[in-house]
């Protein structure tokens, strides 16, 4: 995830503000001057750092702070504040259009995943109920038709496109009378990109708004990118009017400075992040929960929709029936790593969680997936008959499996302890009384 540098170096200066018992105004000027050259370092437009350095610093040397009996905790919930501020203050919804039937376009340079997001998007409008329907306007890119059907088709989204026509405008007007008489609540208009806001791109966009009079018009930009990602904000808002921003790739490896910088100098929120490839990686931007990742506390909440987005409450209640009754198979242990994977993965788990610096580093969270795919590839290597009555296991039996996933017979008995020890903690959580050992239901570590 993005802002890895500018975590490491913000905990290294609370570090050792915590350790003070008291700050003196001589603290403070240090310690903004080390906030200061992190925000620098992870790109952040330098004028929005001047402004968010001189708000921290004012509010720290107040007397409530300066008098606190834990004054490096209050400069840390200060920061924490002033960082979400900076990115909107709270999350910033999309909005419908009363009439029932809502166009949003899609704008941005190229390169930025225009066509992808657009694709994402209508998969998160769906799963939110709405009936979305996406045109493809972007007539300068001869493969972005083709995507966007490839990508409509296999998240089942209609897409209209008609490769005939070289005239942009026109397409997306016989899209909005195509999908208001479908019955299509949402037109999402994926419209084409140049290397920069030139002004023959503005001017087609220009039409089509006029043409198809979005309810909301989205910017499309690269978390990558940069200082070049709050200019091209700026452009667009300058000439088009832009009602917020989808900010693509911040699952990378970037700075985050185009995120810290984006809404500040345009005025626009972010409304949507991307934070993976798949189709359903695409989440609501949430700056207070951005902000406190960002220091290390972590985003629980997030954590838990990513949870309840997965969570399949049939199977749930067959899983709670069988650890009543102490019917948990291998089979299900080997449920248990799917929905690890179905959220993200353990990167993506220990990203939301808090921790800070204590936080396991990469080479740990590659031992911990390395060790869920070893175990299994253990567990598919048994037959449908030994994973539902692991007592069968008989070392003839744990040889055979040893050779088919290509590990030791040492290795096969380490997962079936493992499975005894995750089936009697299930059961004591059954009967209201947790073990102590549940960190072992997260191997690896």
């Amino acid at each position: 995830m993005a802002f890895e540098g500018l975590s490491e170096r913000l905990n290294d200066v609370f570090k050792r503000l915590r350790g003070k018992g008291v700050l003196t105004e001589s603290d403070i000027q240090e310690a903004m001057r080390d906030v200061r050259m992190a925000l620098l370092e992870a790109d952040v437009h330098f004028k929005v750092v001047k402004d968010f350095v001189a708000a921290v610093r004012e509010k720290s040397l107040g007397g409530d702070v300066m008098n606190s009996l834990t004054p490096g905790q209050q400069v840390i919930k200060i920061v924490n504040d002033e960082l979400a501020a900076l990115m909107g203050g709270s999350n910033s919804r999309l909005t419908y259009s009363p009439s029932g039937f809502t166009p949003i376009l899609l704008v941005g340079l190229q390169g930025t995943g225009k066509t992808t997001t657009c694709a994402k998007l209508a998969v998160h409008l769906k799963k939110s109920g709405k009936n979305p329907m996406m045109a493809a306007c972007d007539i300068e890119r001869p493969a972005a038709i083709d995507q966007l059907e490839i990508l409509g088709e296999a998240a089942g989204i209609p897409v209209f496109a008609e490769r005939e026509s070289r005239d942009p405008v026109d397409i997306a007007t016989r899209a909005r009378k195509e999908a208001e008489y479908k019955g299509y609540n949402v037109l999402l208009i994926d419209t084409a990109g140049r290397l920069h806001a030139d002004d023959v791109l503005m001017d087609e966009l220009v039409r089509i708004r006029k043409a198809v009079r979005p309810h909301e018009i989205l910017l499309v930009v690269d978390a990558m990118t940069g200082q070049d990602a709050v200019q091209a904000a700026e452009s667009f808002n300058e000439k088009l009017g832009i009602d917020g921003i989808i900010l693509t790739k911040l699952d990378g490896d970037t700075r985050g400075g185009a995120a810290l910088s984006v809404k500040s100098v345009p005025g626009k929120p972010i409304k949507f992040i991307g934070v993976g490839e798949k189709s359903d990686a695409l989440e609501a931007f949430h700056p207070e929960r951005m902000a406190s990742r960002i220091l290390g506390m972590g985003d629980v909440m997030s954590l838990i929709e990513k949870a309840q987005e997965t969570f399949d409450e049939e199977k749930a209640r067959e899983l709670e029936t069988k650890i009543k009754k102490d019917r948990f198979t291998l089979e299900d242990f080997l449920d248990q790593f799917a929905q690890i994977r179905s959220m993200g993965g353990l990167a993506k788990i220990v990203d939301m969680l808090p921790g800070g610096g204590a936080k396991p580093d990469d080479e740990q969270l590659d031992r911990g997936e390395q060790e869920f795919r070893s175990m299994e590839a253990i567990i598919q290597s048994m037959t449908k008959q030994e994973r539902q009555d692991p007592n069968i296991l008989n070392a003839s039996r744990r040889k055979r499996i040893a050779a088919g996933a290509g590990v030791t017979v040492s290795r096969v008995n380490n997962v079936i302890k493992r499975y005894e020890e995750m089936r009697k903690l299930m059961k004591q959580f059954s009967g209201g009384k947790p073990g102590k050992r549940a960190r072992r239901m997260f191997p690896g570590f």
